[in-house]
């Protein structure tokens, strides 16, 4: 038995209007479904990113086909997104025009770029380019 691939991963913010507007204007996103607890948004068609609104999901929710347990977090987390690297130029010029500051820049050992930057929650995303990982 092994692992495939990460599927699904989710972020909590305090306004799930405003994070929308973020993730589908500035990182371009197609929203999946939402409902008032969460927004899901389909990431290069193989995993997907779930924006839950905080304190949104500490009560068990019951559905026809299950429940799903309660969870939250708090705090700034940190996520990394695949980019083409010939594509990281165009991505910072995007984030410049958003006036969404770049906070960090590496160059990774295996050849890989990463840059850094904030949503509106303060949560830490990166847009990496392959050579990053042995895997990526």
């Amino acid at each position: 038995m092994k692992l495939d691939r990460v599927i699904e991963t989710c972020l909590y913010v305090d306004d799930l209007d405003r994070a929308a507007r973020f993730y589908e204007h500035v990182l371009s996103l197609t929203q999946l479904t939402s409902d008032a607890r969460f927004r899901a948004y389909d990431v290069g068609g193989q995993s997907v990113l779930l924006l839950f609104r905080r304190g949104a999901t500490l009560e068990t929710v019951r559905m026809p086909g299950g429940t799903i347990p309660p969870h939250d977090g708090h705090g700034p987390l940190h996520m990394a997104f695949a980019i083409a690297a010939d594509e990281l130029p165009q991505w910072e010029e995007r984030l410049r025009e958003q006036g969404i500051a770049i906070e960090g820049r590496t160059t990774w050992s295996r050849g890989g770029h990463s840059i850094y930057f904030r949503d509106p929650d303060g949560h830490l995303l990166e847009l990496a380019t392959p050579g990053l990982w042995a895997t990526y």
